[in-house]
């Protein structure tokens, strides 16, 4: 293969950047014990049984972290041009290695300083938080700052000099055929271009998505212990872009707590009544597929017999809205009041660093036990992460169930996405009567997902059917839904418990209704207790946002909650309200009307029960309405990004 035959095989340029890799691995993974010894204080308290998930996490994000970096190292090593087979170009790629990293590990040891300040590791947003300072104030700070940190300043000095005595450079190879060059450099670029996307994005399979911030409580349950498994490099490019959370100042601070605030009281005379809570949240569960929800339209396909029947023995409302179009948005609406009103929001490491409050930590003040469930990867969506953010104490996903064989194990994994809906459901029927009362349960279906399958055995009971491939896998999740409340129906919990449905957000449509920026949000919220007369359609508004606390305000908690959303049992019809973004856009519901405003100014204002498709714009026509609506909202999105960028 070539013609120095004295060069070693482990000086080819594909093994010598493998060993130079691995040279960088070592130095990220150095910069988390220093991390964590300069943060002791943050962390004593929290680090007890905490070494082996912390360092898995912190392999997960420094691959990560690395092939960002590393991506244009691994490219210029390894394309194939005849041209940069000379030792002075391997040189130069590797000074460009060690620059990149050595800027990657003094941006963890500059975070390392500044995380009692901030609370959470630096994004580029960051640049932002000192743009008004002056130069000579910030270099005044900077210069002081390396003065009382001058260890971490020799550690870096020893660490970059590390990387120059460390990394190696390749032995340039002669090939006898060109085309032989070409087939193995190409081969070796493909591999690694593999691996760069498997690192950045936290494996291959089809259901990951690229891995954030917010997945570092996959492995931790603190702020400080996420803290302390990322890394800066990967926190300042997986955020780069994102739009800033910058608090318009609609009101002053005054005027606002007068017009909206977040903070709900209880009820004077509430008593708290120790019930079971399980909070089902339903993939792509929109009210256009269920008959119940359409009363008087002849032209809907219903496809949910069993959520028909059920609605007629539980309360709902007369509109209930999705606060967003993604599963990733309907958990923390729905479990903790957070509505998705900004893009990114839960990229951002402020938000992902601060107390976030939910139904299983408020709870858990009352001696609760809280699980959630969903039959995907564990680490599918970041709902393992995000249940640990609101307090859950246990996950439950494909990893737990595959451990009980008698429900069928891998054998009833759908093929693409997670566990049948029929067997996770029994599955999680059977957990949670193994739980000690009073519990809060909650679950992610999935079955109801693209591509809209069906097992085997039901091919020919739930056939194709109507216009939209989506139906049959409604019909078939509405069924096992079926199965798990008769199954849930003969438990001792049963009766003493509070069931929640509702859906993630809609998905494919074929009524006009439902294919306007009302219709596109329109998700069933159902309330169902078996032992209580509650039931009947009201003529409110509900939203995703609004189940938290109104699940409280159904138990009589005794405490304040934060929650951008209302106690429906403690609101009168007439004052629920609903508020949503898509593209930019908010929509506000009140009464009547819908008004849509982007940020700046007022768009449009419909009568949305009477105009579903919102074609007539009647902007200007309601001065007074559209005046209160348009300072409620307002007050709403100012109180909301004051929360969310607080610490």
């Amino acid at each position: 293969m070539t013609d120095n035959r004295t060069s070693p095989v482990l000086k080819t340029p594909f093994l010598v950047m493998i060993r130079n890799l691995v040279v960088v691995y070592a130095v990220f993974l150095l910069c988390h014990p220093i991390f964590i010894w300069y943060n002791w204080s943050a962390l004593k308290g929290s680090m007890s049984g905490m070494f082996w998930p912390m360092l898995r996490g912190s392999l997960v994000f420094d691959t990560s972290g690395i092939m960002y970096i590393c991506s244009i190292y691994i490219v210029l090593l390894l394309f194939p041009f005849h041209f940069k087979e000379r030792q002075w170009y391997y040189k130069f790629v590797n000074i460009i290695l060690v620059v990149l990293v050595s800027a990657g590990i003094l941006a963890n040891l500059i975070d390392t300083v500044y995380f009692p300040y901030s609370g959470c590791r630096s994004t580029l947003k960051v640049l932002d938080e000192f743009s008004n300072e002056s130069g000579g104030q910030i270099t005044s700070i900077i210069f002081k700052s390396l003065i009382s940190n001058w260890y971490l300043v020799l550690l870096y000095a020893g660490i970059v000099w590390l990387l120059c005595k460390l990394i190696k450079t390749p032995d340039v190879l002669k090939y006898r055929k060109t085309y032989v060059y070409y087939i193995v450099k190409a081969c070796c670029l493909a591999l690694s271009g593999l691996c760069i996307v498997a690192g950045i994005r936290g494996g291959l399979a089809h259901n990951i998505r690229p891995i954030t911030m917010s997945n570092a409580y996959r492995y931790v349950s603190t702020p400080a212990q996420a803290a302390a498994i990322l890394n800066t490099p990967f926190c300042i490019i997986r955020t780069a872009g994102n739009e800033d959370m910058k608090v318009p100042s609609y009101f002053s601070e005054e005027e606002l707590e007068t017009i909206y605030s977040p903070v709900i009281f209880p009820d004077s005379t509430a008593v708290f009544r120790p019930m079971n809570v399980v909070v089902l949240i339903l993939e792509s569960f929109g009210s256009e597929y269920i008959g119940a929800m359409n009363p008087g339209k002849q032209d809907i396909h219903d496809c949910t017999p069993f959520v028909d029947s059920l609605i007629d023995e539980s309360l709902t409302f007369d509109v209930s809205l999705a606060n967003g179009r993604k599963s990733i948005d309907a958990m923390p609406s729905v479990l903790a009041g957070i509505p998705m009103l900004k893009d990114h929001l839960f990229l951002t490491p402020t938000i992902m660093s601060k107390e976030i409050t939910g139904l299983a930590k408020e709870l858990c003040n009352k001696g609760y036990y809280s699980a959630f469930f969903h039959g995907a990867d564990n680490g599918s969506m970041g709902f393992q992460s995000f249940s640990k953010v609101i307090g859950y104490n246990d996950y439950f996903g494909l990893e737990d169930f595959v451990k009980k064989p008698e429900y069928g194990g891998k054998t009833v994994f759908d093929g693409y996405w997670a566990i049948w809906d029929e067997e996770f459901l029994q599955y999680m029927c059977d957990m949670i009567g193994s739980f000690q009362e009073p519990f809060v349960a909650s679950a992610f279906t999935a079955s109801s997902h693209h591509p809209y399958n069906v097992p085997e055995r039901y091919q020919e009971i739930y056939p194709q059917e109507g216009n939209l491939p989506i139906y049959r896998g409604i019909r078939y999740s509405d069924h096992a839904l079926k199965l798990f409340f008769e199954k849930a129906s003969k438990q001792p919990w049963f009766n003493n418990t509070l069931f929640v449905l509702t859906a993630d957000h809609t998905n494919l449509s074929e009524h006009p209704d439902y294919q306007s920026d009302y219709g596109n949000f329109r998700v069933p919220i159902i309330f169902y207790c078996p032992s209580d007369s509650l039931n009947g359609r009201r003529q409110a508004i509900a939203q995703q946002s609004d189940i938290f606390p109104s699940i409280l305000g159904y138990l009589g908690y005794d405490k304040p909650v934060i929650s951008f959303g209302q106690d429906l049992f403690n609101t009168p019809d007439d004052e629920t309200w609903a508020a949503n973004l898509q593209n930019g856009l908010y929509s506000y519901y009140m009464d009547d009307y819908v008004l849509q405003f982007d940020g700046e100014n007022e768009t449009g204002l419909f009568a949305y029960k009477q105009d579903p498709t919102l074609k007539q714009n009647l902007k200007g026509t309601q001065p007074e309405t559209e005046q209160e609506m348009l300072k409620n909202l307002k007050a709403l999105i100012q109180q909301y990004l004051i929360y969310m960028t607080s610490k």
